[in-house]
């Protein structure tokens, strides 16, 4: 049999951390026992459901390269094969219609509350061997029930959490089919698992409570029951649950926040999931190793400061052409337009061992396309009495050196030998001058990085 796991999220909202997660461990259980990934989308809650969220988990699944090999399959496309299947159910006698009103849905609850009861519906139109079942009532369209089982145990040996177990006796009759014929959310999920011949559903931990009752409809229809995975929580780096001022945001955020999608896969990988003491593989790494043995069923933190570090180190990593391409639309945004020169690829290659994101690489491309404005401030500080000599010095000699960093530094270590400076004191007004900053690589680098006549002009804006 062939290993087939699935991610379903619902498109009620965007695809955040914790959904990127599950869709990163499905598919990579699947490409590492040579399975199928299938991709699904539960729309059926279709107050909720828009065609944004649809195509934001579509970007962020393209974003993170976690390709699927069947769907998207839609719910809400597949809306006559849940009918029929209910159809069929009523017919065996694992379901039944319900004619109780909401109105006295909440009585009978208000009812058990009082008594200190668990709330939950009392079986009253449940069919049973001599039991005779109330008149129909006039003006009511009943609902669909599943006829969950009364006694015994549904258990599963979860390839997280271990042995999980619930008392039949505290699951009542599961809605199937809403009074307007709509199938309700576990019931669709227990088709799509039977019909896509899913082995593995791997899924967040909030789903454990919904397993019982999708267990014990897949064996009233004679399906097979997949083996079941659930993932802990992620909590934010607060240890308090996920929210959106820490990470549970749309994984495309992090794109626009100037991350890299192997920092973020790599990131994932480790949320709650170990090999060794591995921190930094690939994806294809992750795939030949990743086993649901290894996953933590405690649950997981969210630490910025360790995705900042390993984007960081992918940057370091990266072919300069591929992030002059990733910044580039960044500056373009800014209106920043880039020319020829300084080349792109070449300030990134100067500045990328310096930055964490790629919005802070755009920060630095910036300075050599736009003219930079020195704060008052910083100009007072540092283009002193002292410095003003040599820099006219500089300026001279600027005309006529070889326009390389090696012998622009020659011609800054000659210069403030001869006038009896520390190299701060000629490099910071540089710093300042050209680029409106005082923290930048090597000056005799950012110096080479502008076109002559730019730094000459520069230069003389200021110099008296």
């Amino acid at each position: 049999m062939t290993l087939r796991t699935r991610f379903a999220p619902s498109p009620t909202g965007y695809l955040h951390i914790g959904g990127a997660r599950t869709a990163l461990f499905s598919w990579a259980y699947a490409r590492k026992h040579g399975g199928t990934f299938i991709l699904r989308i539960e729309d059926t809650d279709v107050e909720r459901s828009t065609p944004e969220a649809v195509q934001a988990i579509l970007d962020g699944m393209a974003w993170l390269h976690l390709d699927y090999d069947e769907g998207p399959y839609y719910q809400m496309q597949r809306m006559e094969r849940y009918r029929a299947v209910i159809q069929q159910m009523l017919t065996q006698g694992s379901a039944y219609y319900c004619y109780t009103s909401p109105a006295e849905l909440e009585a009978m609850r208000e009812t058990q509350r009082i008594r200190g009861e668990k709330p939950r519906y009392d079986g009253r139109w449940r069919p049973e061997p001599g039991k005779v079942l109330p008149s129909v009532p006039g003006g009511i369209t009943p609902v669909v029930r599943f006829k969950n089982p009364t006694h015994g145990m549904v258990s599963w040996k979860d390839m997280v959490k271990g042995v999980v177990g619930f008392n039949n006796n505290e699951l009542d009759d599961l809605i199937i089919a809403r009074a307007d014929g709509t199938p309700t959310y576990n019931f669709c999920v227990v088709v799509d698992d039977w019909d896509m011949a899913i082995t593995h559903v791997i899924r967040g931990d909030d789903h454990v409570n919904n397993t019982p009752r999708q267990i014990n409809i897949l064996k009233a229809l004679g399906a097979t029951v997949p083996q079941y995975a659930h993932l802990s929580m992620i909590l934010g780096d607060d240890g308090q649950k996920l929210s959106k001022r820490h990470g549970a945001v749309s994984v495309m955020q992090y794109d626009e926040d100037g991350y890299l999608p192997e920092a973020v896969i790599n990131y994932l990988a480790r949320l709650g999931w170990s090999h060794g003491n591995e921190e930094i593989f690939s994806a294809q790494q992750f795939c030949a190793w990743f086993d649901l043995d290894h996953i933590t069923p405690s649950a997981a933190q969210f630490n910025t400061e360790k995705l900042n570090w390993l984007n960081q180190h992918y940057l370091k990593q990266a072919d300069n052409m591929r992030l002059a391409a990733l910044v580039q639309p960044r500056l373009a945004a800014r209106k920043v337009a880039v020319s020829a020169a300084p080349a792109l690829g070449a300030i990134i290659a100067l500045y990328k061992e310096r930055v964490v994101t790629l919005n802070e690489l755009a920060d630095a491309a910036e300075i050599y396309y736009a003219d930079a404005q020195p704060l008052q401030d910083l100009l007072d500080t540092h283009l002193t009495a002292e410095a003003i000599p040599a820099l006219q010095e500089f300026a001279q000699r600027l005309k006529d050196v070889a326009w390389e960093a090696s012998a622009i530094g020659a011609v800054i270590k000659e210069i403030i030998a001869q006038h009896g400076l520390k190299m701060p004191k000629l490099a910071m007004p540089l710093r300042v001058m050209l680029t409106g900053q005082i923290h930048t690589p090597s000056v005799d680098a950012v110096v080479a990085l502008f076109p002559r006549e730019a730094v000459l002009a520069r230069l003389a804006r200021y110099l008296p």
